[in-house]
């Protein structure tokens, strides 16, 4: 079979799902859950997975919300990635439902020819990209093992080749002080809030002197009882970012010894600890982001490399994949240019038309892009070197 014919295909296959998929992504966007919590939208997809007659892995490894569904015997493997958790209060602002349906869609249309066009495919479904670091702990645990290339689409703001991603470590920080009557006997106390206080500060003071692509973000999650209580029982949760993990590591430590300097002023005890896996910067692949821009060119998505007005700038469990397997996390327009992802504006149109046209042309793209891996046998020992390449 030709490559064209055989995306063209991949592309009927798409739409003859079109109503299912679509109906997925408004029930995904529907019932939005949370890191680890994303029970409905993993039985949904599993459900789907297996009337197409496929067999499905539910709760893969180690995992409640994670799945796998492979078909194929032989030939290049190639996985989509399929993401569906959601934010806390803004639900489906980042359009998980989008890349949960368009995943979907590209598996199951890879699916049909897989046997005839002598390729594998593996439908992964990755809990918890919104902190929770679940694509870490299924790599770790061989779900990506024997894997090609690894794939899925974002949706943005914005028609982009990749996404500028930075690596992120996550730091959950506890503050123990002394409690006693604010009134009566202030000086018996140790406030523990005036040692996460003076921390924040102290890394205030630190944004004017770090790397123009670094950022550094906090917020307290627990500040006391009332007024009246030396507050003793402190909490905050930090995110620092930088581009790769080494200089990453580098500011981490330059963040802890401002929040233990708080604390130290403060006369109260400091824990900082990390409750996730670090998320890596993403290595996209030029290699296999070829392929997809020529595919998704053949659907009228024009997708560019970003620019400093249209980058999208954030962190991904995606690049931990990436470090392993060559990957793309190419972002597809869902939302006018002025409506970033992450807010209740992007929220709206994950689920609107130009939402739904996004699932079924990334769905098709990543299909075609699937064609293309199977059909050209070099084409995944090329990806395969420019990853090692990258990795010197």
């Amino acid at each position: 079979m030709t490559p064209d014919v055989a995306k063209q295909q991949m592309a009927s296959e798409v739409d003859a799902r079109a109503s299912r998929l679509l109906s997925v992504s408004h029930q995904i966007h529907a019932n939005p859950e949370l890191c680890f919590e994303e029970h409905t939208a993993h039985d949904l997809l599993c459900s789907v997975l297996e009337d197409e007659g496929l067999e499905v892995e539910r709760s893969a490894f180690g995992l409640d919300t994670a799945f796998v569904a492979r078909a194929g015997g032989a030939g290049p493997h190639v996985a989509v990635i399929c993401e569906y958790d959601a934010l806390p209060e803004i639900g489906h602002a980042c359009g998980h439902n989008v890349i949960a349906a368009a995943g979907l869609g590209a598996g199951l249309a890879a699916a049909v020819l897989a046997d005839e066009l002598g390729g594998r495919i593996s439908i992964i479904g990755t809990p918890a990209e919104e902190g929770g670091g679940g694509k870490q702990y299924m790599l770790e645990r061989g779900a990506f093992d024997g894997i090609s290339a690894a794939m899925m689409v974002h949706p943005a703001n914005h028609e982009l080749v990749r996404m500028n991603t930075i690596a992120v470590e996550q730091l959950v920080v506890t503050y123990a002080g002394q409690p006693s009557h604010a009134s009566a006997s202030p000086h018996l106390g140790r406030n523990a809030l005036d040692g996460a206080v003076l921390g924040y500060m102290n890394v205030a003071a630190l944004r004017q002197h770090i790397r123009p692509d670094e950022r550094i973000h906090g917020i307290f999650t627990r500040a006391g009882d009332k007024p009246n209580i030396v507050p003793h029982d402190v909490a905050a949760e930090w995110y620092v970012r930088s581009p790769k993990l080494d200089s990453l590591a580098e500011l981490k430590e330059r963040v802890v010894a401002c929040l233990e300097a708080g604390a130290a002023a403060a006369g109260v005890d400091i824990e900082c600890r990390r409750e996730s896996p670090i998320f890596a910067d993403l290595i996209d692949n030029q290699v296999l982001l070829d392929l997809y821009a020529r595919n998704a060119a053949s659907t009228g998505r024009i997708a560019r490399e970003p620019k400093s007005s249209a980058a999208v700038v954030g962190s991904t469990d995606m690049g931990n994949v990436s470090y392993a397997v060559p990957s793309i996390h190419p972002m597809i327009k869902v939302a006018p240019d002025n409506v970033a992802i992450h807010t209740p504006e992007f929220a709206h149109y994950a689920e609107s038309e130009s939402g739904d046209q996004a699932v079924l042309d990334g769905a098709k793209i990543m299909a075609m892009t699937v064609a293309d891996l199977w059909l050209d046998p070099g084409a995944t020992n090329r990806a395969a070197d420019e990853l090692a390449q990258s990795l010197q």
